[in-house]
């Protein structure tokens, strides 16, 4: 009897949880704001700023194609911290090019609860070094209130 009486405690605890959980009303947020994907804007600021992100949020990157004025920007997935502190591309992944910012910008679901660290990988690191041009999001779960 006491067996019974715990598994349903047990599992009218796990409805209550799972009814917590909400999987829509995901946002889609631009990086920057109006400012976009540029050089020597502090993204840091920007994603402390804009924070939290939640699971299934999507990231938008919009940036000029390059020019005369501009050497062109990318967007990399880093693999990890030491990566995207050191601005290290080596084992990175070109998620968009310098031409697909351009228009509508490149989207990124944050679809799993983990890390993601993004940076623009142009001019060998110079756009993640110097110019800024890098950023982390840990996406959490969407709680109803």
């Amino acid at each position: 009897m006491a067996l019974i009486r715990s598994a349903q405690l047990g599992f009218i605890l796990l409805v209550a949880t799972a009814s917590l959980l909400e999987v829509s009303e995901a946002k889609t947020i631009v990086v920057g704001g109006s400012e976009g994907w540029r050089f020597g804007f502090n993204y840091t600021d920007w994603a402390l700023q804009n924070s939290p992100f939640y699971i299934n949020d999507e990231l938008v990157f919009k940036y000029d194609p390059p020019s005369k004025t501009n050497s062109g920007y990318s967007v990399y997935l880093l693999p990890n911290l030491w990566s995207y502190i050191t601005c290290d591309f080596s084992k990175a992944k070109i998620l968009a090019s310098e031409a697909r910012g351009d228009g509508e910008g490149f989207k990124v679901e944050l679809n799993q609860w983990r890390p993601y660290y993004f940076a623009s990988g142009n001019k060998d690191g110079y756009n993640c070094k110097d110019g800024l041009m890098k950023l982390f999001a840990v996406p959490l779960p969407r709680w109803k209130y």
